[in-house]
């Protein structure tokens, strides 16, 4: 018994020797990779040489599954090398499923696979592989909300914005029940962000109401409580301006001195946006022109600019020299002063317009072509209708009716589905030219009676808003708002608390 116990303590002090030793050069070859990857510039060839010489040593396969993931994971971030990536993400995955309590390598390799999967343009291959990670993820809250955010991403990129809301809801359903206000807080703000994008108001009126409840209550990390409290308010002043309440958002900044002044300039711009809509340009020139003393942040200030281009090109001859001075200070073919898409491409589309006033038809086209370019990769649905349907008026001027109609037929599709009539307007308006010039009588007719329609609803919008108490806001370019104004349909919360 004796020689049996001492062979047993024998054993045991070597595999505890063999483990000390397969720990030791284990973390030596990590530290080493490590070293490398964080060098200055990082040396991402040594790093994966020191990672794959943990193979050899035929490593316990908790070592294995995780080597696997690092290596993934710097391949896929520090070389193009995407088919080596998925390899080591793809057996990092396999392997972690077969291993208990190793939560962590198993979801940020699910995490990190299904990212790869979509950068390859294999949707199809990350949706069952997040779907089977949330599924098994419910006992680990915070991979399974993050898992549950990711999959809500990537139906929101297909524009599956049922599939995504859905998810959302899922997720925000699970973390009340977990217990993590802030969490639900995110997925209830994320669900309502796609509801307005649908347009969906009557389902964002009581999600916004729920959320600035939450958000008010919560007791938890300060910039967090900021984070939510900024998220929510650009979701309600969003709610606010999309369901025709631009006076809101006024009340908004009444109830916080604070926030007025942080905001005013954007209140500015937002008047200025809507005496735009309403033909309203010398208010339109006012409100753009205060918004620009107002602030310092520079894509506003781009933004401002823009638009403000815009209504001098409408004006005519009157402001030549300061439009000229504005179109070289936005010009998107050098020293742009953001780094915005957006921006840029409603850059290259006012220097399009301006192109058009002035006859220089090739170098408009050129102009709206690059907008076009960009606003499609960006989803910019209205600045792409607009660009449609002035290409359609370059080509009309040129007697190229073909092309012609190939730009606007488009362009009142789009506008439809956005929707939006003044572009409605003036897509009808071109078609009916465009028709009669080809001698289509009935197509022509058609197109004269949906410009008649349009022409007749907008004309009546505009009657209404103007004989709104709201509209005098148009002449306020100093101080604070005039008047106060009482909330009428917006989310009842107490903004006083969040504000």
């Amino acid at each position: 018994m004796a020689a049996q116990a001492a062979a047993a303590a024998q054993a045991a002090a070597a595999q505890a020797a063999q483990a000390e030793a397969a720990e030791s050069w284990y973390l030596a070859l990590l530290g080493f990779a490590e070293h490398f990857r964080t060098s200055s510039p990082p040396k991402i060839r040594l790093c994966v040489h020191c990672l794959q010489a943990v193979f050899p040593f035929k490593p316990p396969q908790r070592i294995e599954a995780r080597t696997h993931l690092q290596l993934g994971s710097v391949l896929y971030h520090h070389t193009k090398n995407s088919e080596q990536a998925r390899s080591h993400l793809e057996k990092a995955w396999l392997i972690s499923q077969q291993i208990p309590q190793f939560e962590d390598v198993k979801f940020e390799a699910a995490s990190l696979l299904s990212e790869l999967y979509c950068q390859e343009n294999s949707v199809d291959a990350a949706k069952p592989l997040l779907r089977k990670a949330i599924q098994i993820s419910q006992q680990t809250p915070y991979w399974h909300c993050r898992l549950l955010f990711q999959l809500a991403q990537l139906h929101t990129l297909e524009k599956d914005l049922v599939s995504a809301c859905d998810l959302l809801g899922v997720g925000a359903e699970y973390a009340r029940v977990v217990g993590s206000e802030y969490t639900r807080a995110l997925f209830l703000l994320s669900k309502g962000m796609l509801l307005l994008m649908e347009r969906k108001l009557q389902e964002v009126h009581p999600l916004l109401t729920l959320c600035g409840q939450i958000v008010e209550n919560w007791q938890g990390n300060p910039i967090q409580k900021e984070s939510l409290r900024v998220f929510f308010l650009v979701l309600q002043v969003t709610h606010y301006l999309d369901a025709g309440q631009i006076s809101q958002v006024c009340q908004l900044c009444q109830q916080s001195p604070r926030l007025f002044s942080n905001h005013a300039a954007q209140l500015h711009t937002l008047l200025g946006l809507y005496c735009v809509s309403v033909n309203c340009m010398d208010n339109a020139e006012a409100q753009f022109t205060t918004a620009l003393r107002l602030t310092n942040h520079q894509e506003l200030w781009a933004f401002i600019v823009t638009n403000l281009a815009s209504v001098y090109i409408r004006e005519g001859n009157r402001h030549q020299e300061v439009l000229y001075s504005l179109l070289e200070r936005i010009n998107p073919d050098h020293s742009f002063p953001v780094s915005s898409h957006c921006l840029r491409a409603a850059a290259f589309y006012v220097r399009g317009l301006f192109s058009f006033f002035q006859g220089r038809y090739n170098e408009a086209k050129r102009f709206l072509r690059e907008t076009l370019k960009m606003s499609n990769a960006e989803d910019l649905n209205r600045l792409t209708a607009c660009s449609l349907v002035l290409l359609g008026h370059i080509f009309y001027v040129l007697g190229n009716h073909r092309e012609s109609n190939n730009m606007v037929v488009p362009a009142m599709q789009l506008a439809s589905k956005i929707p939006d009539m003044s572009v409605q307007l003036w897509s009808s308006a071109l078609l009916r030219d465009l028709n009669k010039a080809c001698g289509n009588a009935m197509d022509a007719h058609e197109a004269a009676q949906m410009h008649q329609n349009f022409s007749q609803q907008l004309l009546q919008d505009h009657i209404e808003a103007c004989s709104l108490p709201e509209h005098n806001l148009i002449t306020w370019t100093d101080g604070p708002p005039p008047v106060q104004f009482q909330a009428q349909n917006g989310p009842n919360t107490s903004l006083a608390s969040l504000l």
